[in-house]
């Protein structure tokens, strides 16, 4: 009788996940050697990632490398790497102190690897550097991961249409078996994009500490910040160059992966990135005539604010340099509408995602046209590829269970002792991946006063919300444990 799952293989690709991890804590060390800060955090949870690495590399040693991996062990393997590398993450806070409840440090670490950026933490300057600088360090850790997921995992797995969303059906084919140069070339855009912002944040006379941080938490959309204040009491240039690099972390990584090719023409004719970019400038200029005639800030103000605030909720970054809950009220829903955006599918940003949203209202001009004209035959397309029916209602019927859990995670944040529109907008933020939402969990506030059993379930939300949903709830399922 076959097995219903290789545990060889989901082991095997876990423990390359765990060597990884143990390579990131080990770079921590070196930040604590040159604050004088304490190492055992970090040597104990290095020893205990590597430990279990070996273990599951030994335990699968005789496996054969080139086995073919089947759907269930790729959702399986996706969904407990997320789960073992946040608890592993959570040692150092748990080691060191600086967060001594389990549940707050499973909680810090969740949001740092899914690049939420929602955190329980009240006083982060007062935290050592080697901790702060292991904060950030897991944003940047969990940014590739979802790069590598949605561009490489998830069109193997045929869900919601991705080889539509990343890469055109034929180069997909092409890519499948040359993963490992691919993946070469979306590690090394996404160390140019990191490694570009810090030198222009040090051009702004950002110290290497921060620049280094900030960009971890701008390139993954994460959101953590050293300071206390976030962003708010950096320059004008600071913020201006953290919400281009917010922008562009939160495009199409097949954008970049394109313009590395020098094709040119397929990066800019990218439907999914036109809409994007059309979005982020409409609505960014409704909020900034919003701050300019109802608030007495200056027109650059008003639009440096509106399009920082706007750029950080539409790509899930989750970075602030004001409190939006003090503008006018109509313009903080607005920043609440759009927690349900989402940046670009093959980007570090979560949420439903600007591609869906496209494709919601395709759907939407098909049916007004169908009305009109009832034997009309109207195909749904996406950057000239034409979705069959089986890809277009499963798109749509992400949204719509997207919107289910939504409403059901709210119904319990309520249950947990919190009112409707902190409940609503801290589901949204953690299912989305952004941070700050409104209410008593807004920009100038934090997650540290809810309840156990709220930050328990919004951990569970930020895993499946980063993780696209169907990858854990299949986990659920009857059939997917039936042979």
């Amino acid at each position: 009788m076959n097995q219903i799952v290789n545990f060889n293989i989901v082991f095997k690709v876990i423990s390359r996940n765990l060597f990884i991890l143990t390579g990131a804590l080990l770079s921590c060390l070196g930040v604590a050697v040159i604050f004088t800060e304490p190492l055992m955090p970090f040597i104990w949870t290095s020893a205990i990632s590597l430990s279990l690495g070996l273990f599951m590399h030994f335990s699968t040693h005789s496996q054969i490398e080139d086995a073919a991996v089947t759907k269930k062990e790729a959702y399986l393997t996706v969904s407990l790497s997320w789960a073992l590398i946040s608890l592993v993450g959570s040692l150092p806070y748990l080691f060191s102190q600086a967060i001594p409840s389990f549940v707050n440090a499973l909680f810090e670490s969740v949001s740092g690897f899914t690049t939420t950026g929602a955190s329980i933490l009240t006083e982060i300057e007062s935290l050592p550097k080697s901790i702060l600088f292991w904060r950030s360090m897991t944003h940047w850790v969990g940014g590739i991961g979802i790069i590598v997921l949605v561009v490489i995992v998830m069109p193997t797995l045929q869900i919601g249409g991705y080889n539509l969303f990343t890469l055109e059906s034929s180069l997909q084919d092409k890519i499948r078996p040359r993963i490992r140069s691919v993946g070469h070339r979306l590690l090394l855009i996404y160390l140019v994009l990191t490694l570009s912002e810090i030198i222009l944040l040090l051009l702004g006379d950002m110290n290497l500490f921060d620049s280094v941080c900030h960009a971890f938490g701008t390139v993954a959309t994460g959101g953590f910040s050293p300071r206390n204040t976030s962003i708010a009491e950096y320059s004008p240039y600071i913020q201006y160059v953290i919400m281009v690099f917010m922008l562009l972390a939160g495009t199409n990584f097949i954008v970049f992966y394109y313009l590395y090719k020098l094709d040119f023409k397929k990066a800019l004719n990218n439907e999914e990135l036109r809409f994007y970019l059309k979005i982020i400038l409409f609505v960014g200029l409704i909020i900034t005539a919003g701050l300019f005639f109802q608030t007495d800030r200056s027109l650059e103000q008003s639009f440096r604010e509106s399009f920082f605030q706007l750029i950080s909720i539409v790509t899930c970054t989750g970075f602030a340099t004001a409190d939006y809950l003090q503008w006018p009220t109509f313009l903080w829903i607005i920043i609440f509408l759009s927690m349900f955006l989402g940046g670009c599918t093959g980007s570090t940003a979560g949420g439903i995602k600007m591609a869906r949203h496209l494709l919601l209202l395709k759907n939407f001009k098909k049916i007004l046209t169908n009305l009109l004209h009832p034997n009309a035959i109207i195909p749904i397309r996406l950057n000239k590829n034409t979705l069959n029916d089986s890809t277009n209602n499963s798109i749509m019927t992400f949204i719509t269970v997207y919107g289910i859990i939504f409403i059901l995670g709210t119904i319990l944040m309520v249950a947990s002792g919190l009112d409707g529109e902190t409940a609503s907008s801290s589901v949204a933020t953690c299912m989305a991946g952004i941070g700050p939402g409104i209410g008593t969990v807004g920009p100038a506030s934090n997650f540290a006063h809810l309840s156990l059993p709220g930050k328990s379930i919004l951990t569970f939300l930020m895993i499946i919300g980063r993780l696209e949903i169907y990858t854990v709830i299949m986990l659920f399922t009857p059939e997917f444990w039936r042979n």
